[in-house]
């Protein structure tokens, strides 16, 4: 992570009195036709990696070059409206390893979820944190299988390869359904946002990269938001 959280952004992730919640965008909540929506795109002009494999004994086999990896972002809204954490247990969620990177390599998700780490690779892996969220080592397991972690606190977890030190990911945990990561075109739509002025915040790669005020004015309003990151 190249700069943490600043005390504003953690506040996002953060909520007295959180329950667990489930796994979810706000746009599949009860009741979320109800409510605004707030959409736009992220336009993130900074140079995808394209990477080379590094020759090494657990690298045998591996194909000679990594894809691109997609690198989205993550909006959300700050401070959830009231309501927010009326949901049931948290659910699953899925961090794959396939030619030698995680996919997704951005993954949100709510508190109480439990993300599974399924090996499709040749090579042996060995998922770890040391994330102050969720610290864990899951040990080395080889194709096929697959381990899982529960994420209970809100907050951002750097996800690493202990034998492939080129892999890295994030788990972005939230403390409420507010959120929404952006797709291939840079577009995302977090929907079900009751009436009233948010703080809108944008986060790629490590850090928050901007924020800005938003109204929804009444139910069924649609706001676009669009950022520029550069």
């Amino acid at each position: 992570m190249t700069r943490r959280f600043t005390a504003l952004a953690l506040r996002a992730l953060t909520a007295r009195g959180a329950s667990v919640l489930v796994i979810a965008l706000a746009g599949d909540a009860p009741g979320a036709a109800a409510d605004g929506t707030i959409t736009g795109t992220v336009d993130v002009r900074r140079s995808l990696l394209v990477t080379e494999s590094r020759p090494s004994s657990a690298g045998l086999g591996a194909a000679p070059r990594r894809p691109i990896e997609f690198r989205p972002a993550v909006v959300y809204l700050e401070k959830a409206p009231g309501g927010a954490f009326e949901l049931p247990e948290g659910g699953r969620a899925s961090m794959d390893q396939r030619d030698q990177v995680f996919v997704p390599h951005v993954l949100a998700i709510t508190v109480g979820t439990t993300v599974d780490f399924p090996n499709n690779d040749l090579t042996f892996h060995n998922v770890f944190s040391l994330s102050k969220t969720k610290s864990f080592d899951l040990g080395r397991y080889s194709r096929g299988k697959s381990k899982s972690v529960r994420f209970d606190r809100p907050g951002v977890v750097q996800v690493f390869c202990d034998i492939h030190s080129h892999m890295r990911a994030y788990i972005l945990v939230f403390a409420h359904r507010y959120f929404a990561v952006t797709d291939r075109a840079g577009a995302y739509s977090i929907g079900g946002v009751p009436p009233g002025t948010y703080t809108l915040a944008v986060w790629h790669e490590g850090e928050v990269r901007d924020t800005r005020t938003v109204t929804v004015s009444d139910a069924g309003a649609t706001i676009d938001a669009s950022f520029v990151i550069r």
